[in-house]
Protein backbone atom coordinates (compact mmCIF):
# COMPACT_ATOMS: atom_id res chain seq x y z
CA UNK A 1 0.00 0.00 0.00
CA UNK A 2 3.12 2.58 0.51
CA UNK A 3 2.91 2.76 -3.23
CA UNK A 4 -0.74 4.15 -3.70
CA UNK A 5 -0.94 7.64 -2.80
CA UNK A 6 -4.45 9.33 -1.48
CA UNK A 7 -5.07 13.00 -3.85
CA UNK A 8 -7.94 15.02 -4.16
CA UNK A 9 -10.28 15.01 -7.08
CA UNK A 10 -9.12 18.67 -7.73
CA UNK A 11 -5.50 17.51 -8.27
CA UNK A 12 -6.37 14.25 -10.48
CA UNK A 13 -8.83 15.68 -12.56
CA UNK A 14 -8.59 17.54 -16.07
CA UNK A 15 -12.16 19.19 -15.45
CA UNK A 16 -14.68 18.49 -12.64
CA UNK A 17 -18.52 20.07 -13.40
CA UNK A 18 -22.32 19.75 -13.73
CA UNK A 19 -24.47 19.91 -15.45
CA UNK A 20 -26.86 23.11 -17.10
CA UNK A 21 -29.97 23.92 -15.16
CA UNK A 22 -32.41 24.20 -18.10
CA UNK A 23 -35.31 21.32 -18.85
CA UNK A 24 -35.92 19.54 -21.56
CA UNK A 25 -38.76 20.78 -23.94
CA UNK A 26 -42.53 19.42 -23.89
CA UNK A 27 -42.56 19.66 -27.78
CA UNK A 28 -41.37 17.48 -30.23
CA UNK A 29 -38.29 15.20 -29.82
CA UNK A 30 -34.73 16.71 -30.88
CA UNK A 31 -31.93 14.48 -32.09
CA UNK A 32 -29.68 14.93 -29.74
CA UNK A 33 -29.68 12.43 -25.94
CA UNK A 34 -30.17 14.33 -22.66
CA UNK A 35 -28.98 12.08 -20.12
CA UNK A 36 -30.08 12.40 -16.18
CA UNK A 37 -29.73 10.65 -12.90
CA UNK A 38 -31.74 7.84 -14.05
CA UNK A 39 -29.56 6.99 -17.09
CA UNK A 40 -26.53 6.53 -14.61
CA UNK A 41 -26.15 2.91 -13.66
CA UNK A 42 -22.61 0.95 -12.47
CA UNK A 43 -22.70 -1.04 -15.35
CA UNK A 44 -22.40 2.43 -17.56
CA UNK A 45 -25.06 4.65 -19.37
CA UNK A 46 -28.56 2.79 -19.71
CA UNK A 47 -29.92 4.12 -23.05
CA UNK A 48 -33.04 2.32 -23.02
CA UNK A 49 -35.37 5.35 -21.24
CA UNK A 50 -33.61 8.25 -22.52
CA UNK A 51 -34.73 12.04 -23.18
CA UNK A 52 -33.74 13.82 -26.72
CA UNK A 53 -33.94 17.55 -27.22
CA UNK A 54 -33.70 19.71 -29.87
CA UNK A 55 -30.14 21.40 -32.00
CA UNK A 56 -30.44 24.61 -30.32
CA UNK A 57 -31.24 23.31 -26.94
CA UNK A 58 -28.59 21.07 -27.09
CA UNK A 59 -26.07 23.63 -28.54
CA UNK A 60 -26.61 25.83 -25.42
CA UNK A 61 -26.58 23.09 -22.86
CA UNK A 62 -23.15 21.61 -24.79
CA UNK A 63 -21.84 24.70 -24.43
CA UNK A 64 -21.71 25.30 -20.93
CA UNK A 65 -20.97 21.37 -20.28
CA UNK A 66 -19.55 19.31 -22.93
CA UNK A 67 -19.22 15.67 -22.41
CA UNK A 68 -16.38 14.05 -23.88
CA UNK A 69 -15.94 10.12 -24.63
CA UNK A 70 -14.01 8.98 -21.31
CA UNK A 71 -15.52 10.93 -19.13
CA UNK A 72 -16.93 9.82 -15.97
CA UNK A 73 -20.54 10.82 -15.14
CA UNK A 74 -21.54 11.14 -11.46
CA UNK A 75 -24.95 12.05 -9.81
CA UNK A 76 -24.67 15.06 -7.48
CA UNK A 77 -27.92 15.29 -5.69
CA UNK A 78 -31.47 13.06 -5.17
CA UNK A 79 -31.72 9.05 -4.05
CA UNK A 80 -28.95 8.00 -6.10
CA UNK A 81 -26.33 11.00 -4.88
CA UNK A 82 -23.06 9.16 -5.75
CA UNK A 83 -23.40 6.79 -8.82
CA UNK A 84 -21.08 7.23 -11.72
CA UNK A 85 -20.67 5.93 -14.83
CA UNK A 86 -18.44 5.66 -17.69
CA UNK A 87 -19.19 7.41 -20.79
CA UNK A 88 -18.30 5.04 -24.28
CA UNK A 89 -20.38 6.76 -26.61
CA UNK A 90 -18.84 8.82 -29.29
CA UNK A 91 -21.47 11.20 -29.93
CA UNK A 92 -22.06 14.36 -28.06
CA UNK A 93 -24.91 14.91 -25.88
CA UNK A 94 -26.30 16.74 -23.18
CA UNK A 95 -26.58 16.85 -19.17
CA UNK A 96 -28.90 17.77 -16.60
CA UNK A 97 -28.21 19.51 -13.76
CA UNK A 98 -28.52 16.67 -11.23
CA UNK A 99 -25.18 14.80 -13.36
CA UNK A 100 -21.45 16.11 -13.46
CA UNK A 101 -18.67 15.31 -15.39
CA UNK A 102 -15.12 14.27 -14.05
CA UNK A 103 -12.53 14.68 -17.09
CA UNK A 104 -9.40 12.08 -15.51
CA UNK A 105 -5.90 13.67 -15.85
CA UNK A 106 -2.77 12.33 -17.23
CA UNK A 107 -2.48 10.39 -13.93
CA UNK A 108 -5.51 8.33 -14.23
CA UNK A 109 -7.23 5.75 -16.21
CA UNK A 110 -10.70 6.49 -16.74
CA UNK A 111 -11.95 2.88 -15.93
CA UNK A 112 -9.35 3.15 -12.78
CA UNK A 113 -11.22 6.47 -11.59
CA UNK A 114 -14.77 4.79 -12.41
CA UNK A 115 -13.99 2.04 -10.03
CA UNK A 116 -11.87 3.78 -7.58
CA UNK A 117 -15.10 5.91 -6.74
CA UNK A 118 -17.16 3.14 -6.41
CA UNK A 119 -14.70 1.53 -3.54
CA UNK A 120 -17.11 1.59 -0.43
CA UNK A 121 -14.60 3.82 1.93
CA UNK A 122 -13.96 5.83 -0.44
CA UNK A 123 -17.84 6.45 -1.45
CA UNK A 124 -18.54 6.50 2.09
CA UNK A 125 -16.65 9.27 2.94
CA UNK A 126 -17.36 11.27 -0.34
CA UNK A 127 -20.99 11.49 0.49
CA UNK A 128 -20.39 12.10 4.41
CA UNK A 129 -22.10 15.53 5.63
CA UNK A 130 -23.39 16.09 2.21
CA UNK A 131 -25.30 19.39 1.67
CA UNK A 132 -29.31 19.39 1.41
CA UNK A 133 -32.37 18.63 4.01
CA UNK A 134 -34.99 17.46 1.92
CA UNK A 135 -32.69 16.21 -1.37
CA UNK A 136 -28.98 15.22 -0.80
CA UNK A 137 -26.43 17.18 -2.64
CA UNK A 138 -22.61 16.44 -3.77
CA UNK A 139 -21.36 19.79 -4.06
CA UNK A 140 -18.55 20.34 -6.34
CA UNK A 141 -16.67 22.05 -3.26
CA UNK A 142 -16.97 18.61 -1.46
CA UNK A 143 -16.48 16.10 -4.85
CA UNK A 144 -12.80 18.54 -5.35
CA UNK A 145 -11.35 17.38 -2.12
CA UNK A 146 -12.75 13.91 -2.03
CA UNK A 147 -9.55 11.80 -2.16
CA UNK A 148 -9.17 8.59 -4.28
CA UNK A 149 -5.86 5.69 -4.05
CA UNK A 150 -3.64 6.31 -6.48
CA UNK A 151 -1.71 3.43 -7.98
CA UNK A 152 1.43 4.08 -9.75
CA UNK A 153 0.40 3.73 -13.92
CA UNK A 154 1.01 0.71 -14.59
CA UNK A 155 -0.35 -1.29 -11.59
CA UNK A 156 -3.75 0.53 -12.97
CA UNK A 157 -3.77 -0.90 -15.77
CA UNK A 158 -3.24 -4.62 -13.82
CA UNK A 159 -6.10 -3.50 -11.31
CA UNK A 160 -8.61 -2.14 -14.09
CA UNK A 161 -7.97 -5.53 -16.26
CA UNK A 162 -8.48 -7.52 -13.03
CA UNK A 163 -11.28 -5.54 -12.01
CA UNK A 164 -13.06 -6.37 -14.98
CA UNK A 165 -12.18 -9.72 -15.21
CA UNK A 166 -13.87 -10.19 -11.23
CA UNK A 167 -16.35 -8.17 -11.86
CA UNK A 168 -18.10 -9.51 -15.07
CA UNK A 169 -18.27 -12.43 -13.82
CA UNK A 170 -20.48 -11.28 -10.90
CA UNK A 171 -22.14 -9.35 -12.95
CA UNK A 172 -23.31 -11.75 -14.79
CA UNK A 173 -24.29 -14.02 -11.58
CA UNK A 174 -26.74 -11.10 -10.47
CA UNK A 175 -28.07 -10.99 -14.06
CA UNK A 176 -29.19 -14.44 -13.78
CA UNK A 177 -30.42 -14.06 -10.24
CA UNK A 178 -32.99 -11.14 -11.30
CA UNK A 179 -33.98 -13.12 -14.39
CA UNK A 180 -34.47 -16.24 -12.06
CA UNK A 181 -36.31 -13.90 -9.37
CA UNK A 182 -38.32 -12.39 -12.29
CA UNK A 183 -39.65 -15.88 -13.50
CA UNK A 184 -40.79 -16.29 -9.91
CA UNK A 185 -42.36 -13.64 -10.14
CA UNK A 186 -44.33 -14.63 -13.46
CA UNK A 187 -44.57 -18.00 -12.12
CA UNK A 188 -46.81 -16.54 -8.92
CA UNK A 189 -48.98 -14.81 -11.60
CA UNK A 190 -49.73 -18.28 -13.58
CA UNK A 191 -50.35 -19.34 -10.28
CA UNK A 192 -52.99 -16.96 -9.05
CA UNK A 193 -54.66 -17.02 -12.38
CA UNK A 194 -54.91 -20.61 -12.78
CA UNK A 195 -56.41 -20.81 -8.95
CA UNK A 196 -59.36 -17.78 -9.54
CA UNK A 197 -60.62 -19.37 -12.95
CA UNK A 198 -60.78 -23.11 -11.58
CA UNK A 199 -57.76 -24.68 -13.52
CA UNK A 200 -56.00 -25.66 -10.77
CA UNK A 201 -58.79 -27.39 -9.19
CA UNK A 202 -60.02 -28.93 -12.39
CA UNK A 203 -58.69 -32.23 -11.56
CA UNK A 204 -60.05 -32.25 -8.31
CA UNK A 205 -63.63 -31.13 -9.06
CA UNK A 206 -62.94 -34.09 -12.24
CA UNK A 207 -62.78 -36.33 -8.77
CA UNK A 208 -65.35 -35.95 -6.72
CA UNK A 209 -68.02 -35.54 -10.10
CA UNK A 210 -66.73 -39.21 -10.78
CA UNK A 211 -67.14 -40.37 -6.99
CA UNK A 212 -70.87 -38.68 -6.92
CA UNK A 213 -70.28 -36.48 -4.12
CA UNK A 214 -72.58 -34.53 -3.26
CA UNK A 215 -71.24 -30.90 -3.07
CA UNK A 216 -72.70 -27.33 -1.89
CA UNK A 217 -72.14 -25.42 -4.73
CA UNK A 218 -71.05 -21.79 -5.17
CA UNK A 219 -74.61 -20.47 -5.56
CA UNK A 220 -75.87 -22.07 -2.18
CA UNK A 221 -72.76 -20.75 -0.59
CA UNK A 222 -73.44 -17.12 -1.72
CA UNK A 223 -77.06 -17.57 -0.32
CA UNK A 224 -76.08 -19.19 2.93
CA UNK A 225 -73.11 -16.00 3.51
CA UNK A 226 -76.05 -13.80 2.10
CA UNK A 227 -78.73 -14.66 5.07
CA UNK A 228 -76.04 -14.59 7.51
CA UNK A 229 -75.13 -11.31 6.55
CA UNK A 230 -78.33 -10.17 6.85
CA UNK A 231 -78.82 -11.63 10.12
CA UNK A 232 -75.62 -9.97 11.40
CA UNK A 233 -76.95 -6.56 10.45
CA UNK A 234 -80.41 -7.69 12.01
CA UNK A 235 -78.88 -8.68 15.91
CA UNK A 236 -77.09 -5.78 15.20
CA UNK A 237 -79.84 -3.32 15.26
CA UNK A 238 -81.63 -5.39 17.67
CA UNK A 239 -78.44 -4.53 20.03
CA UNK A 240 -79.12 -0.61 19.26
CA UNK A 241 -82.44 -1.07 20.10
CA UNK A 242 -82.62 -2.27 23.49
CA UNK A 243 -79.37 -0.03 24.32
CA UNK A 244 -81.34 2.83 23.41
CA UNK A 245 -84.51 1.37 25.15
CA UNK A 246 -86.74 1.39 21.92
CA UNK A 247 -88.95 -0.99 20.97
CA UNK A 248 -88.19 -1.63 17.09
CA UNK A 249 -90.34 -0.02 14.90
CA UNK A 250 -92.67 -1.22 12.46
CA UNK A 251 -90.93 -2.43 8.56
CA UNK A 252 -87.30 -1.94 10.27
CA UNK A 253 -86.23 -4.84 8.73
CA UNK A 254 -86.94 -3.30 5.45
CA UNK A 255 -84.05 -0.86 5.94
CA UNK A 256 -81.41 -3.56 5.42
CA UNK A 257 -78.70 -2.21 3.44
CA UNK A 258 -78.71 -4.56 0.19
CA UNK A 259 -75.09 -5.43 -0.84
CA UNK A 260 -73.87 -4.47 -4.45
CA UNK A 261 -73.90 -7.08 -7.23
CA UNK A 262 -70.74 -7.54 -8.84
CA UNK A 263 -69.52 -6.19 -11.86
CA UNK A 264 -69.33 -8.79 -13.79
CA UNK A 265 -68.75 -7.09 -17.18
CA UNK A 266 -66.18 -9.26 -19.62
CA UNK A 267 -65.66 -11.76 -17.35
CA UNK A 268 -64.73 -14.96 -18.20
CA UNK A 269 -66.99 -18.07 -17.77
CA UNK A 270 -66.75 -19.83 -14.13
CA UNK A 271 -66.41 -23.50 -14.01
CA UNK A 272 -69.75 -25.73 -13.44
CA UNK A 273 -70.46 -25.25 -9.37
CA UNK A 274 -68.84 -21.95 -9.33
CA UNK A 275 -70.58 -18.07 -9.10
CA UNK A 276 -70.13 -14.44 -8.88
CA UNK A 277 -70.16 -12.48 -5.89
CA UNK A 278 -69.16 -8.88 -4.94
CA UNK A 279 -67.29 -8.19 -2.47
CA UNK A 280 -69.56 -6.08 -0.79
CA UNK A 281 -72.02 -9.23 -0.43
CA UNK A 282 -69.10 -11.39 1.29
CA UNK A 283 -68.18 -8.90 3.60
CA UNK A 284 -70.48 -7.41 6.17
CA UNK A 285 -68.29 -4.33 6.80
CA UNK A 286 -65.67 -2.95 5.06
CA UNK A 287 -64.40 0.60 5.98
CA UNK A 288 -60.80 2.60 6.39
CA UNK A 289 -59.54 3.25 10.11
CA UNK A 290 -58.77 6.66 12.35
CA UNK A 291 -57.26 9.35 10.53
CA UNK A 292 -55.98 10.61 13.67
CA UNK A 293 -52.22 11.66 13.66
CA UNK A 294 -49.96 8.93 15.05
CA UNK A 295 -46.23 9.60 16.76
CA UNK A 296 -43.53 7.50 16.66
CA UNK A 297 -43.44 8.29 20.41
CA UNK A 298 -44.51 4.81 22.52
CA UNK A 299 -48.02 4.59 23.87
CA UNK A 300 -49.29 1.29 25.12
CA UNK A 301 -51.96 2.25 21.62
CA UNK A 302 -50.15 1.04 18.30
CA UNK A 303 -51.51 1.39 15.29
CA UNK A 304 -50.47 0.11 11.56
CA UNK A 305 -48.23 1.83 9.66
CA UNK A 306 -49.61 2.31 6.11
CA UNK A 307 -46.40 0.07 4.52
CA UNK A 308 -47.32 -2.35 7.33
CA UNK A 309 -49.63 -4.37 4.43
CA UNK A 310 -48.27 -5.84 1.63
CA UNK A 311 -49.85 -8.81 -0.61
CA UNK A 312 -50.73 -11.55 1.34
CA UNK A 313 -48.85 -10.26 4.12
CA UNK A 314 -48.95 -8.10 7.60
CA UNK A 315 -45.81 -6.59 9.38
CA UNK A 316 -47.02 -5.80 12.99
CA UNK A 317 -43.58 -4.50 13.33
CA UNK A 318 -44.55 -1.70 11.59
CA UNK A 319 -46.11 0.19 13.75
CA UNK A 320 -46.81 4.02 15.03
CA UNK A 321 -48.45 5.31 18.42
CA UNK A 322 -51.60 6.76 19.61
CA UNK A 323 -53.15 8.63 22.71
CA UNK A 324 -55.88 7.21 24.38
CA UNK A 325 -58.14 9.84 23.19
CA UNK A 326 -57.75 8.96 19.38
CA UNK A 327 -58.59 5.47 19.81
CA UNK A 328 -61.96 4.08 18.08
CA UNK A 329 -63.63 1.14 19.89
CA UNK A 330 -64.28 -0.52 16.94
CA UNK A 331 -61.05 -0.41 14.82
CA UNK A 332 -59.02 -2.99 16.69
CA UNK A 333 -57.90 -5.75 14.62
CA UNK A 334 -59.24 -9.26 15.16
CA UNK A 335 -57.89 -12.29 13.64
CA UNK A 336 -59.57 -13.05 9.87
CA UNK A 337 -60.18 -9.58 9.35
CA UNK A 338 -59.19 -8.82 6.07
CA UNK A 339 -56.93 -6.08 5.61
CA UNK A 340 -56.78 -3.75 2.11
CA UNK A 341 -54.33 -1.11 1.36
CA UNK A 342 -56.41 2.20 0.58
CA UNK A 343 -53.33 5.02 -0.61
CA UNK A 344 -49.70 4.39 -1.69
CA UNK A 345 -47.84 6.68 -3.28
CA UNK A 346 -46.79 3.95 -5.92
CA UNK A 347 -49.64 2.06 -7.91
CA UNK A 348 -48.10 -1.18 -7.54
CA UNK A 349 -49.03 -1.01 -3.30
CA UNK A 350 -52.50 0.40 -3.41
CA UNK A 351 -54.91 -2.45 -2.74
CA UNK A 352 -52.23 -4.71 -1.80
CA UNK A 353 -54.36 -7.15 0.87
CA UNK A 354 -53.84 -9.58 3.50
CA UNK A 355 -55.53 -11.77 6.36
CA UNK A 356 -54.74 -11.37 9.77
CA UNK A 357 -54.58 -14.72 11.37
CA UNK A 358 -52.03 -13.86 14.12
CA UNK A 359 -52.99 -10.26 16.49
CA UNK A 360 -49.87 -9.70 18.76
CA UNK A 361 -51.06 -10.09 22.23
CA UNK A 362 -51.60 -5.72 22.28
CA UNK A 363 -54.37 -4.17 20.97
CA UNK A 364 -53.54 -2.84 17.41
CA UNK A 365 -55.44 -0.43 15.22
CA UNK A 366 -55.18 0.57 11.60
CA UNK A 367 -55.13 3.79 9.81
CA UNK A 368 -57.31 6.02 7.44
CA UNK A 369 -54.89 4.47 4.59
CA UNK A 370 -55.80 1.13 5.00
CA UNK A 371 -59.25 -0.94 5.03
CA UNK A 372 -60.48 -3.21 7.19
CA UNK A 373 -63.16 -5.74 6.13
CA UNK A 374 -64.98 -8.12 8.46
CA UNK A 375 -66.57 -11.20 6.35
CA UNK A 376 -70.49 -12.04 6.72
CA UNK A 377 -69.55 -15.55 7.11
CA UNK A 378 -66.25 -16.06 9.01
CA UNK A 379 -64.26 -18.18 7.34
CA UNK A 380 -59.85 -18.41 6.52
CA UNK A 381 -60.95 -20.05 3.57
CA UNK A 382 -63.07 -17.57 2.52
CA UNK A 383 -60.30 -14.62 3.41
CA UNK A 384 -57.63 -16.02 1.74
CA UNK A 385 -59.86 -17.06 -1.16
CA UNK A 386 -60.67 -13.31 -1.32
CA UNK A 387 -56.98 -12.17 -0.88
CA UNK A 388 -55.86 -14.86 -3.57
CA UNK A 389 -58.72 -13.29 -5.86
CA UNK A 390 -57.35 -9.21 -5.30
CA UNK A 391 -53.78 -10.79 -6.12
CA UNK A 392 -54.13 -12.59 -9.07
CA UNK A 393 -53.29 -10.44 -12.63
CA UNK A 394 -56.88 -9.65 -13.56
CA UNK A 395 -57.93 -7.99 -10.48
CA UNK A 396 -54.21 -6.43 -10.47
CA UNK A 397 -55.38 -5.17 -13.59
CA UNK A 398 -58.90 -3.90 -12.33
CA UNK A 399 -57.58 -2.00 -9.42
CA UNK A 400 -54.81 -0.28 -10.88
CA UNK A 401 -57.07 0.88 -13.71
CA UNK A 402 -59.91 2.50 -10.96
CA UNK A 403 -56.81 3.88 -8.42
CA UNK A 404 -56.99 7.43 -9.04
CA UNK A 405 -54.50 10.51 -8.23
CA UNK A 406 -54.86 12.99 -5.23
CA UNK A 407 -51.82 14.77 -4.62
CA UNK A 408 -48.84 12.28 -5.60
CA UNK A 409 -51.05 9.44 -4.57
CA UNK A 410 -52.95 6.85 -5.66
CA UNK A 411 -55.93 5.43 -4.04
CA UNK A 412 -59.20 3.39 -4.07
CA UNK A 413 -62.63 3.83 -3.09
CA UNK A 414 -65.47 1.94 -1.50
CA UNK A 415 -66.99 2.32 -4.70
CA UNK A 416 -64.38 1.16 -6.50
CA UNK A 417 -64.61 -2.13 -3.83
CA UNK A 418 -68.05 -3.20 -2.84
CA UNK A 419 -69.09 -4.32 -6.89
CA UNK A 420 -65.32 -5.93 -7.27
CA UNK A 421 -65.88 -9.54 -8.76
CA UNK A 422 -64.95 -12.32 -6.74
CA UNK A 423 -65.39 -15.76 -8.04
CA UNK A 424 -66.78 -17.92 -5.51
CA UNK A 425 -66.12 -21.92 -5.69
CA UNK A 426 -67.89 -24.69 -3.32
CA UNK A 427 -66.35 -24.03 0.26
CA UNK A 428 -65.10 -27.73 0.05
CA UNK A 429 -63.21 -26.56 -3.09
CA UNK A 430 -62.06 -23.54 -1.57
CA UNK A 431 -60.29 -24.89 0.90
CA UNK A 432 -58.75 -27.10 -1.02
CA UNK A 433 -57.75 -24.28 -3.97
CA UNK A 434 -56.43 -22.50 -0.51
CA UNK A 435 -53.95 -25.35 0.20
CA UNK A 436 -52.43 -25.79 -2.89
CA UNK A 437 -51.75 -21.96 -3.55
CA UNK A 438 -50.68 -21.52 -0.21
CA UNK A 439 -47.89 -24.72 -0.56
CA UNK A 440 -47.23 -23.18 -3.78
CA UNK A 441 -46.87 -19.16 -2.42
CA UNK A 442 -44.65 -20.61 0.21
CA UNK A 443 -42.02 -22.30 -1.87
CA UNK A 444 -41.66 -19.58 -3.80
CA UNK A 445 -41.12 -17.21 -1.36
CA UNK A 446 -38.38 -19.46 0.15
CA UNK A 447 -37.00 -19.50 -3.19
CA UNK A 448 -37.03 -15.61 -3.52
CA UNK A 449 -35.74 -15.40 -0.19
CA UNK A 450 -32.88 -17.50 -1.16
CA UNK A 451 -32.38 -15.56 -4.41
CA UNK A 452 -32.11 -12.01 -2.45
CA UNK A 453 -29.84 -13.59 0.00
CA UNK A 454 -27.63 -14.82 -2.99
CA UNK A 455 -27.86 -10.62 -4.76
CA UNK A 456 -27.38 -9.62 -1.02
CA UNK A 457 -23.52 -11.83 -0.93
CA UNK A 458 -23.18 -10.92 -4.74
CA UNK A 459 -23.49 -7.02 -3.14
CA UNK A 460 -20.73 -7.33 -0.52
CA UNK A 461 -18.52 -9.78 -2.62
CA UNK A 462 -18.52 -6.34 -5.26
CA UNK A 463 -17.35 -4.22 -2.43
CA UNK A 464 -14.63 -6.86 -0.97
CA UNK A 465 -13.37 -7.23 -4.07
CA UNK A 466 -13.25 -3.05 -4.75
CA UNK A 467 -11.77 -3.01 -1.53
CA UNK A 468 -9.24 -5.07 -1.46
CA UNK A 469 -8.40 -3.79 -5.39
CA UNK A 470 -7.82 -0.25 -4.06
CA UNK A 471 -5.71 -1.77 -0.79
CA UNK A 472 -3.11 -3.03 -2.90
CA UNK A 473 -4.34 -6.70 -2.31
CA UNK A 474 -5.90 -7.60 -5.72
CA UNK A 475 -2.58 -7.42 -8.14
CA UNK A 476 0.69 -8.15 -7.78
CA UNK A 477 2.84 -4.80 -7.21
CA UNK A 478 5.92 -4.52 -9.59
CA UNK A 479 8.74 -2.71 -8.05
CA UNK A 480 10.20 -1.77 -11.33
CA UNK A 481 6.63 0.45 -12.02
CA UNK A 482 7.23 4.13 -11.70
CA UNK A 483 6.11 5.22 -8.49
CA UNK A 484 2.66 7.34 -8.68
CA UNK A 485 4.37 10.20 -6.92
CA UNK A 486 6.80 10.71 -9.74
CA UNK A 487 4.21 10.47 -12.16
CA UNK A 488 2.70 13.24 -10.12
CA UNK A 489 5.37 15.60 -9.48
CA UNK A 490 5.69 15.67 -13.45
CA UNK A 491 2.09 16.58 -13.91
CA UNK A 492 2.43 19.40 -11.27
CA UNK A 493 5.42 20.76 -12.70
CA UNK A 494 3.65 21.09 -16.21
CA UNK A 495 0.49 22.92 -14.81
CA UNK A 496 3.10 25.19 -13.35
CA UNK A 497 4.57 25.91 -16.50
CA UNK A 498 1.80 26.39 -18.17
CA UNK A 499 0.32 30.38 -18.39
CA UNK A 500 -2.60 30.90 -16.11
CA UNK A 501 -5.66 31.40 -17.72
CA UNK A 502 -8.85 34.44 -16.52
CA UNK A 503 -11.81 33.07 -15.03
CA UNK A 504 -14.93 33.80 -16.93
CA UNK A 505 -17.27 36.17 -14.87
CA UNK A 506 -20.71 36.02 -14.47
CA UNK A 507 -20.36 32.30 -13.92
CA UNK A 508 -19.66 29.43 -11.29
CA UNK A 509 -16.54 28.25 -11.84
CA UNK A 510 -15.40 24.28 -12.28
CA UNK A 511 -13.16 25.05 -8.84
CA UNK A 512 -16.47 27.44 -7.30
CA UNK A 513 -18.05 25.64 -4.62
CA UNK A 514 -21.36 24.67 -5.67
Amino acid sequence: MSRFLKLPLAELCEKITDGTHHSPPNGPIGAFKYVTAKNIKPWGLDLEDITYVDAEMHAEIYSRCDVRKGDVLYVKDGAGTGAVALNTLDEPFSLLSSVGVLRPGPALFPKYLLYALQEPDTKRSMLDNVAGVAITRLTLKKLNASEIPIAPPAEQARIVAKLEELLSDLDAGVAELKAAQKKLQQYRQSLLKAAVEGALTASWREAHRAANTPLETGAQLLERILRERRARWEKKQLAKFKEQGKTPSKDWQKKYPEPVAPDTTGLPELPKGWVWASLDQLLSRLRSGTAETSTRELTPYPVLKSSAVRQGKIDFGALNYLHADQCRNDDYLEDGDLLISRLSGSVEYVGCCAVVQAVPPMSVQYPDRIFCGKLSSPSQHIAIHVVNTLRSPSARIRIEAAAKSTAGHKRISLSDLHPFPVPLPPLAEMAALGEIVQTALTCSDDMEAALELARKQSTAQRQNILRAAFAGQLVPQDPDDEPASMLLERIRSERAAQPATKKPRGRKTEEAAA
